[in-house]
């Protein structure tokens, strides 16, 4: 468990709190318009500030206690709309203000009555980038940062993965923008189109309808410019810079949230340019909620987020000169499933590279007992071969980049021809495995182009359960080399007596496009010009990495 605080936030007295609207005028003329929750005290006090895109009342109450919980205790919050969205004037453009924004923002609100020039950032996703681009212009005025579940990179970390476009996630974020925009200039039947599109994103009908709408309400949505190459300078003007930020930062991520390798990497870069604390915590969390359940596995009630307190100690510790709020606390804590508790690292990343290699005898597509997943080299060199139909892709299940994130049961996905599964023996021992998993394929096809969607999964007693899964686009073949494929990060341990499972496909729609078999855009619907992909895989030279942590050396508790 993680340590308890030093004092229970519950046990502490909460100060009466007094809602106002505030608006700044920033120095192009633009109004943003903020919420400030001021606690009832003649205290100076410091503020923390919250940016974000979705109409300030909502504040992150998706994973976040109400703002009004954080005034109580003893902080000024502010939380505002950003340019062009909720009541703030001016035009909305994909992280285009935040910078410039962020930093008049916090000039203004030091200043404001009752502030004692003391600033906090916090919030997820948009709200934790805000905070990147917020304290690149002014991070002489900010004390401290919480910023989660986020990605510098916009190309890497937030349009794709592994070079392939995030269809299904993309598409149903770019609809959820343009409905509020919708809904800001009052056009009734645009929102109502939206809304209802949003939710048919299961199916290729419903991601063709729900593209075609977009591009007829907002065609110049951040969805299509998403579809850029790497090499375009789109990314490199829009992404933040964080070389200037020299900050304590608490970092957040969850296990299932698409944006979990952004997170580390914000992390790890920040750590190595940094003279400040960089505190790191990842729970079994999809994007949102962030509670004891993510997919079809209840994790506990350990599971439940504890973030609320811990920044709020966190923020106490820098802005009200009580580091002893943060005593005891482990700077590096993950939620380990499988045991279901939380476990304190020293460092990340972590463990020690254990390999795996695959061998069968030719029929790891047909049946689920033919393909093995062993540590000893295989004995003698096979081959599998996989048939991708485009006429029925592989449907993405579980794992982080789809709607329905989180581990589901795969037995069934499985009985598919078009799926290759590798299986251990039962563990004579518990294996924990804690930081990115990679897999190094040999493989050939008879098309240029390919994706690779690889599922590690453990099986019980009880089912076949996924708990990390990566995607790569090989977008021009070469010929008689191997490719890596990244994985999503996890800490999973698994029991005596479950067996590590390996699964390989050629698709995960509609979480990505499906690949045609040649370089080229991609599509919301399968282009008739698909073809049918033939995979071949090779036992000898293909293994599995996992990062391992010995549980017997290890700390068993954080």
């Amino acid at each position: 468990m993680i340590p308890a605080p030093t004092e229970p936030v519950a046990s502490r007295h909460h100060l009466p709190v007094q809602q106002e609207a505030l608006s700044l005028w920033t120095s192009d003329g633009i109004r943003l318009d903020a919420d400030l929750y001021r606690p009832q005290t003649g205290e100076p006090l410091p503020l923390l500030l919250m940016r974000q895109p979705y109409g300030r009342a909502i504040a992150s109450t998706v994973v976040y206690a109400h703002p009004r919980w954080y005034a109580e205790q003893g902080y000024l919050v502010l939380v505002q709309d950003v340019r062009g969205c909720g009541s703030s004037t001016g035009e909305f453009q994909l992280f285009a203000h935040e910078a410039a924004d962020g930093a008049e923002t916090i000039a203004w609100a030091q200043q404001l009555p009752g502030c004692n020039g003391r600033i906090g950032l916090y919030g997820f996703s948009y709200q934790g980038m805000t905070q990147l681009y917020a304290a690149s212009q002014a991070s002489g005025a900010v004390r401290a940062i919480a910023p989660a579940m986020l990605g510098p990179d916009l190309y890497r970390h937030w349009a794709t993965e592994g070079g392939a476009f995030r269809l299904q996630l993309s598409l149903a974020w770019a609809l959820q923008l343009a409905g509020l925009q919708a809904q800001r200039q009052q056009d009734q039947q645009a929102w109502q189109q939206l809304r209802a599109a949003g939710q048919q994103l299961q199916s290729e009908a419903g991601i063709q309808a729900a593209e075609t709408l977009l591009r007829s309400i907002d065609p110049h949505s951040f969805y299509f410019d998403w579809q850029r190459s790497p090499e375009d300078a789109y990314w490199t003007a829009i992404a933040p810079n964080l070389a200037p930020i020299d900050l304590p930062a608490l970092h957040i991520g969850g296990w299932f949230d698409p944006y979990l390798n952004g997170t580390i990497a914000t992390y790890e870069i920040l750590k190595q340019q940094t003279t400040t604390p960089q505190w790191l915590r990842i729970g079994p969390w999809a994007h949102l909620p962030w509670g004891r359940k993510a997919g079809a596995i209840d994790f506990g009630p350990t599971a439940i987020s504890p973030i609320d307190e811990l920044q709020v100690r966190w923020f106490d510790a820098w802005l009200k000169d009580q580091p002893e709020r943060l005593q005891d606390e482990p700077a590096i804590a993950v939620f380990e499933m499988g045991r279901n508790q939380w476990r304190s690292l020293a460092d990340w990343p972590t463990g020690t590279s254990q390999v795996w290699s695959i061998a069968s005898d030719g029929l790891a597509a047909m049946r689920s007992d033919r393909g093995q997943l062993q540590r000893a080299a295989a004995d003698r060199e096979t081959f599998d071969v996989v048939v991708h139909d485009p006429w029925r892709p592989v449907p993405n299940l579980g794992g982080h980049n789809g709607l329905a994130a989180g581990p589901q049961e795969r037995s069934g996905l499985e009985e598919r021809s078009d799926i290759l599964k590798y299986r251990s023996q039962p563990l004579s021992s518990d294996l924990l495995i804690c930081g990115q998993p990679r897999l190094y394929l040999i493989c050939e096809s008879d098309r240029p182009s390919w994706d690779l969607c690889v599922v590690l999964s453990r099986q019980t007693a009880r089912g076949l359960w996924d708990f990390s899964q990566g995607f790569r686009r090989i977008a021009q073949a070469e010929a008689g080399v191997g490719y890596w494929v990244d994985l999503q990060p996890t800490c999973q341990r698994l029991l005596a007596g479950d067996r590590l499972c390996l699964s390989i496909s050629l698709a995960a729609y509609p979480a990505f496009a499906v690949n045609p078999g040649q370089s080229g855009q991609p599509t919301a619907t399968v282009p008739a010009e698909a073809r049918i992909i033939t995979l071949q895989v090779q036992s000898a030279g293909s293994f599995l990495e996992l990062p391992t942590v010995a549980i017997a050396a290890s700390s068993e508790s954080a």
